[in-house]
């Protein structure tokens, strides 16, 4: 089992950065592959990005170069760096744990936290 915290999300200005962390607690972080996903207002959820348990990395099209996902095993934690955020990364960012398949697919994932907010302003 493992419980996922988001943080970090926040307002933010077209062009500005913002670093979201998801913290775990429970067993064997280091196995589990996560990804964050993000999720509009009236949309569906979709993939951000992703690092699997070896450590390759995986990015949505629309995020590539201006994001930068990392994870720390020792501290159970995953990071999310966002530069030149524009408006359209304006959602509800969730971390997702424990892929058993598609690392693009949120049905996927095992286990999600309850997301942070990020609203970028034009």
């Amino acid at each position: 089992q493992v419980q996922l915290v988001e943080s970090g999300g926040g307002l933010v200005q077209t062009g500005g950065s913002l670093r979201l962390r998801c913290a775990a607690s429970g067993r064997s972080f280091e196995t589990y592959s996560m990804a964050w996903f993000r999720q509009a207002p009236g949309k569906d959820r979709k993939f951000v990005s992703a690092v699997a348990w070896d450590g390759t990395i995986y990015y949505a099209d629309s995020v590539k170069g201006r994001f930068t996902i990392s994870r720390d095993n020792a501290k159970k934690t995953l990071d999310l760096q966002m530069n030149t955020l524009e408006p359209e990364d304006t959602a509800l960012y969730y971390c997702a744990a424990n892929s058993v398949g598609n690392y693009y697919s949120a049905g996927s994932y095992d286990y999600w936290g309850q997301g942070t907010q990020v609203t970028v302003s034009s």
